[in-house]
């Protein structure tokens, strides 16, 4: 999305969807996964609007909605292709808003000619009279919104996945619009968080990247030399170089092709904290990986999985971490809105804060006086000798992070949002009496303290005081073609149509203003984005501009390989026959410092052959995530307790399985789980579905007298990532785990 918008967050929120007419939910299971807002989505169905779940998986989500449509996995692209056609050719599309709003919808309708109803209804198993019933009432609901989640994005065409959605909506209007966007659901409440405070390996904090320039901001902000920086690195290129991936990091350890891309080093040492990592796929390379590291750290409030996986008997640290109870500090949810969260409880036991943790390890490593500098620059400027965490901390990163605009945060704000929940709408966010003028939770971009916060982006009918804004300008402002990429409209209050992002060289013509000697010299050499102080952003808001420009969404990203998403066959296609027409892409080196393969792995063997099941995964609404924590719950153990796999019964009679016999599924790795036997309606008979929320027992073996005394589980069982196939996004090596084959044998 950030390629289109010029942002990659949810567009719109929760409460938003209750203005829908239709929902559109697919990838997605928000009953399972997001039970709190799929409240909001069944409060919409009460006041009329159209529920359609396209899912491969009968889940609870497809229960709740008007219409259930089953798709085969890892064929989103050709489906809403399909809807396109439909749309174009029966002129459903909003030209108006095309024509003023985006570029390059001409050959987005070129490519969707390439998929004729019938081939779309033979590559995903859906009727063309569905495909037409689907995106006609989809077109002629205003407004309409698009929801997805990680069925989407864990795939080898998972950014072509999140590139079609945006596509789609913006081919009819639903951008921008109270009720419409694309609303991605995040994992649990801070995911959203995670990825803003930069724990991506390709970028700093805010999505600056990792170029020199954006080094440089940060260390002003930071107050530490950017000579002295450098020198932490090997070198100024593996400082400006995208590091491992969650994915992809095993391979720097495991394979020696790998360490060239790694300055000629292996990992030697990981630190895991805060994440499951058990849930990536190829499990059994994390193992071989974890053995063979020198060290290994994990800090956590339970027992990372992992950690009783592998077979090393020295250098193996868990260090117990506080839980979001024994601390405090804001947390990011989905809709890109900040919340603080007060201490329950202080740390129990051994636990500590993350930052105490942290500040040790900085202290050990010689360089916590440069980590804290910033903190004690804050207190003093207030007065202070010592610095208060976290709300010195949330001041820290919310005047540096500006390329998302969360300069108008402060703790004392989000304090006073959490105070006074009562006084904010649930439906539109909006705050009344002390709280009137601002959105709960002040939405990115909040580009002020007098800014309320953005609940819907790019809604360029409102003023950027009330929360709008048009399209980033975020690719430059004429295309490879020449065409021009600004907007031909204005903002409400504004005399300025399209226009480019403010700078310090641009600000005074595209204003029309004159900055005074003084401003001149505190912003020279800076942009909105970048810099120490908020005059850039100041000057636009009182121009009624929004900062970052005011361009068009694109559906052509030039520099990418698929220029425009395209439909590619999974790596272990359940349809080899369709591989040869749509292959996936070419191997790729480097990619988040792996040699990742993609069409070698494709054609490597029929894979089907050996492997002739469709193989899902999902989550179980009783568990989170990994599992780790709520299968420690008691009372949530005991509603699933043991991992099965869901089969169709025909299916499973073909094989000599009954329903609850002990089953082993194989995967194309070679790798193997043992499992009971689930009979279920909710897959096809050329699909299993294996849930992901467990761990502790590993291809047969029970662990759990691995766990420290006091820690085990009260359920374990197989992870499904043991069994899940080879494959990474040719973008964000984000795993394929939604789709790839298996093989099931009665044990």
């Amino acid at each position: 999305m950030a390629n289109t918008f010029g942002y990659g967050g949810m567009t719109n929120h929760l409460g938003d969807m209750q203005f829908s007419k239709f929902i559109l939910v697919i990838g997605a299971n928000p009953a399972v996964n997001h039970p709190v807002g799929m409240v909001h989505i069944l409060r919409a169905k009460e006041a009329g609007a159209h529920i359609v779940c396209v899912d491969p998986h009968f889940s609870k989500t497809a229960a709740k909605a008007d219409e259930y449509v089953r798709i085969r996995s890892g064929t989103d692209v050709a489906f809403v292709y399909g809807m396109l056609n439909h749309i174009y050719t029966q002129k459903l599309y909003d030209e108006k808003y095309l024509k003023e709003r985006v570029y390059g919808y001409e050959e987005i309708f070129k490519e969707a000619q390439k998929y004729p109803l019938d081939e779309v209804a033979n590559i995903t198993g859906i009727p063309v009279d569905t495909i037409k019933r689907v995106a006609t009432q989809m077109a002629k609901a205003k407004p309409a919104s698009l929801i997805w989640n990680q069925g989407l994005t864990q795939h080898t065409v998972g950014t072509n996945n999140t590139r079609i959605m945006p596509i789609l909506q913006l081919m009819l209007g639903n951008i921008g619009k109270n009720g419409g966007g694309v609303n991605i659901l995040r994992g649990h409440d801070n995911v959203q968080g995670a990825s803003d405070m930069g724990n991506l390996s390709d970028s700093l904090p805010g999505y600056y990247g990792l170029a020199q320039g954006s080094w440089k901001h940060f260390c002003a902000h930071w107050d530490v030399d950017y000579e002295w920086m450098q020198k932490r690195f090997a070198s100024k290129e593996m400082m400006e170089k995208t590091g491992y991936a969650l994915s992809t990091w095993r391979f720097g350890v495991l394979d020696e092709e790998n360490f060239a891309n790694n300055n000629n080093t292996p990992i030697k040492a990981l630190v895991v904290i805060g994440n499951g990592i058990s849930t990536t796929s190829l499990l059994d390379k994390t193992k071989a990986a974890l053995d063979k590291l020198d060290l290994v750290v994990f800090i956590d409030p339970y027992v990372n999985d992992v950690a009783v996986i592998t077979d090393r008997k020295d250098n193996l640290f868990l260090l117990p971490a506080a839980s979001q109870m024994e601390s405090s500090g804001s947390v990011a949810a989905t809709n890109r809105g900040y919340q603080w969260r007060y201490q329950v409880m202080k740390p129990m036991f051994e636990c500590r804060e993350d930052h105490e943790i942290l500040f040790d390890l900085a202290q050990r490593l010689g360089f916590k006086e440069e980590f804290q500098k910033s903190l004690y620059n804050i207190a003093k400027k207030e007065g202070r000798k010592d610095f208060i965490w976290p709300d010195d901390a949330t001041t820290e990163m919310a005047q540096s992070i500006r390329s998302i605009g969360l300069q108008g945060m402060s703790a004392k704000r989000l304090k006073e949002h959490c105070d006074n929940w009562h006084m904010f709408d649930k439906v539109t966010l909006a705050g009344m009496g002390p709280m009137k003028n601002q959105y709960y939770g002040l939405p990115w971009p909040c580009w002020s303290e007098k800014h309320p916060g953005t609940p819907v982006m790019y809604n360029d009918s409102i003023p950027v005081m009330q929360g709008g804004m048009g399209f980033r300008v975020n690719w430059g402002i004429k295309a490879p073609d020449g065409t021009n990429l600004l907007s031909p409209r204005r903002l409400p209050g504004s005399k300025i149509t399209g226009h480019p992002a403010i700078t310090a060289e641009n600000i005074e013509s595209v204003l029309g203003i004159k900055l005074t000697e003084k401003e001149k010299t505190s912003v020279k050499g800076t942009s909105f984005s970048t810099g120490t102080t908020n005059i850039l952003v100041e000057k636009a808001l009182q121009a009624g501009l929004c900062p970052y420009g005011n361009g068009k969404a694109r559906m052509i990203v030039w520099d990418w390989y698929d220029k425009i998403p395209i439909h590619r066959e999974p790596l272990h296609s359940y349809r080899p026959d369709l591989t040869q027409k749509y292959p996936t892409f070419p191997d790729k080196k480097n990619n988040f410092r792996a040699n990742l393969k993609y069409i070698s792995r494709q054609k490597e063997k029929d894979w089907k052959q050996e492997y002739p099941l469709n193989m899902l995964t999902g989550r179980l609404v009783a568990h989170m995530g990994t599992g780790t924590e709520t299968r420690s719950a008691k009372y949530l153990a005991e509603i699933y307790n043991e991992m099965f796999v869901e089969i169709h019964p025909n299916t499973a009679l073909s094989l000599n399985v009954n329903d609850g016999d002990d089953v082993w599924v194989y995967g194309t790795s070679g790798t193997k789980i043992l499992v009971k036997a689930k009979y279920s309606y909710r897959v096809d008979e050329g699909s299993v579905f294996l849930p992901q929320n467990f761990s502790g027992i590993y291809e047969g073996k029970n662990l759990i007298d691995r766990y420290p005394q006091g820690t085990k589980p009260y359920a374990v069982g197989e992870a499904a990532s043991m069994v899940t196939s080879y494959g990474f996004d040719y973008n964000t090596a984000c795993p394929e785990t939604k789709c790839g084959l298996c093989r099931i044998e009665k044990a």
